[in-house]
């Protein structure tokens, strides 16, 4: 089962302005093939359908704790876009044309389907897909998946920093590049001890230095490139036989944290008259408040 807790991964600054078309490339990062929901829906089944969770407990924990944080990661990254996507149109009579800036956008689809919000799907509004969930019940050849799964998605959000320059934006992707960074890691380290083979010797990928993103370094200087979290409080503890050691970039001791981040404040996303959203009227609320309280 899963617990929720209404905080975000981290606080995300409410941008100035919104920027629809750097919302659509975020979407990337959602929805893409390499998005959060890729590695969500990957580390979700393989965690779901892991064969003897019992013998192999340490890596079917690992997989399991990186579910657990990878929802919190397509929360975080869906909140970006819907932040990115204030201030973008105004409300007035239809005969106006309040939406009319929706025609010029990348992505026509926050404007007409989700009342400019986030979709799941990709920077070109292709809906995310099943087919990008990989798993084969081979250990050593998921793990090896998993990998390469995160070193996709570390390169496009690198991309897609440079894209944009909006705050809110470079600041989850500065957050996610420290995360991704810890992800990657640990399956190397997982498949090490399942084959004796130090991935990072072998291959020239990944560079995982996130100095030259400046928002990258305020989570390195919290020490976030060498924590794992159980997301849980008495579950999942075994990662720790695989997350431990040295963090080969930074010399620092890796460390198992008990359950999970501090978290931020989840965005309270104001009405949209101009797109009927939510669509309760001042009577509409005071009619419902009361039926709220009736028999308290």
């Amino acid at each position: 089962m899963f617990k929720r807790i209404n905080k975000l991964a981290i606080e995300l600054p409410i941008p100035a302005h919104g920027d629809m078309n750097a919302a659509a490339a975020v979407q990337e990062l959602l929805g893409g093939k390499f998005g959060e929901m890729s590695t969500l829906n990957n580390y979700m089944f393989q965690s779901f359908n892991f064969r003897n969770k019992k013998k192999l407990k340490p890596f079917y924990e690992l997989v399991a704790s990186i579910t657990a944080e990878e929802f919190g990661h397509v929360e975080l990254v869906s909140n970006t876009i819907n932040l990115l996507s204030v201030g973008n149109t105004f409300p007035g009579n239809p005969d106006i044309t309040p939406l009319q800036n929706g025609k010029d956008a990348r992505n026509t689809y926050h404007f007409i389907s989700t009342a400019q919000t986030a979709i799941p799907g990709d920077s070109m509004g292709r809906p995310w897909t099943g087919d990008n969930v990989f798993n084969s019940g081979n250990l050593v050849l998921d793990l090896t998946h998993n990998f390469f799964l995160e070193i996709g998605a570390r390169t496009h959000k690198m991309r897609v920093y440079e894209m944009t320059d909006n705050p809110v934006a470079r600041t989850m992707i500065g957050y996610l590049l420290v995360r991704g960074g810890t992800h990657i890691l640990a399956y190397a380290k997982a498949i090490e001890i399942a084959t004796g083979i130090d991935l990072t010797k072998m291959l020239p990928v990944p560079n995982l230095d996130n100095s030259k993103f400046d928002y990258a370094r305020p989570f390195i200087e919290k020490g976030l490139s060498n924590v794992l979290y159980t997301w849980s409080e008495t579950e999942y503890r075994d990662i720790g036989m695989i997350w431990k050691g040295t963090n080969p970039e930074n010399g620092q001791p890796l460390e198992v944290k008990i359950g999970t981040p501090e978290g931020g404040p989840i965005p309270n996303l104001e009405e949209l008259p101009e797109e009927f959203a939510p669509g309760i009227t001042r009577d509409d609320y005071e009619l419902i408040k009361k039926r709220l309280m009736e028999n308290l």
